[in-house]
């Protein structure tokens, strides 16, 4: 798939989501639906989190080629930032203008790019246009998980 195509379905993915998270109740949106599970806040913070690697990702691999990040510690991030904590309105309003953002940016990475060999953390040596691709369905399968299966999430696959 071509960086102009994933950056298209994020855009719309991110303008369907929109009316649906916009429709959640602020309480709805603080519960935690079992113990030990994240509540939506939480998921629409880590998804920030994602956009915000995933950013850096994307325009260091395609300036610089072949490159190593860091892991990420996603409960430490989660706990450290306390989600529950900020007003849904507002994660809300971040999560989409840096994914609409991010669909800007990603739709300017040449295609020479596609294939540049990024490792992140212990996990094997990737493309980026994997990276690219798997953050649009990391973001489905969240969205999912937040709104109820509405989103396909590996580019027609539910």
């Amino acid at each position: 798939m071509t960086f102009l195509a994933i950056a298209d379905d994020l855009q719309r993915t991110v303008n369907e989501a929109q009316g649906p998270l916009q429709a959640l109740p602020e309480k709805e949106t603080s519960a935690h639906p079992q113990p030990g599970k994240w509540s939506k806040k939480e998921i629409l913070g880590h998804l920030i989190d994602s956009a915000t690697n995933n950013h850096q990702r994307f325009v260091r691999a395609a300036l610089y080629g072949p490159l190593t990040f860091p892991g990420y510690e996603q409960d430490a991030l989660a706990k450290l930032q306390d989600c529950n904590e900020v007003e849904w309105k507002l994660l809300l309003r971040l999560w989409e203008s840096y994914n609409f953002y991010l669909a800007h940016v990603i739709a300017r990475i040449p295609e020479s790019a596609s294939n540049v060999p990024c490792t992140i953390g212990n996990n094997p040596t990737a493309t980026l246009g994997f990276i690219a691709e798997d953050y649009v369905a990391h973001l489905k399968h969240h969205l999912n998980q937040i709104i109820g299966q509405r989103f396909a999430t590996a580019y027609g696959k539910k």
